[in-house]
């Protein structure tokens, strides 16, 4: 099982609108790509200096699932909106 966990901080702009949007567009995914099990958003509530705004938690049934992903044309569309509020992201991906 591969997990994908991406955190991201928004742009100061219309910031809880654009994240309340990243959780939607992201969620949306859900059941239309082979290989994704798992889908999940969060929405920091902590504002800390420290935090972030958004994070992905999602899980595949394998590398090849998390490459598919990445490229399949459901997720490009959620990604262009994503890319379009974020100010910086961190990510990481690891098997267990």
């Amino acid at each position: 099982m591969i997990k994908h966990i991406v955190m991201w901080k928004l742009k100061d702009d219309n910031k809880a609108e654009n994240a309340a949007k990243v959780k939607e567009v992201l969620e949306g995914l859900a059941g239309k790509i082979d290989g994704l099990t798992l889908i999940e958003v969060g929405i920091d509530f902590s504002a800390t200096n420290v935090s972030g705004d958004v994070v992905l938690y999602s899980e595949f049934t394998s590398r090849a699932a998390l490459d598919a992903y990445q490229v399949h044309p459901a997720h490009q569309e959620a990604a262009a909106f994503v890319r379009s509020v974020v100010a910086d992201r961190l990510m990481v991906d690891y098997e267990i």
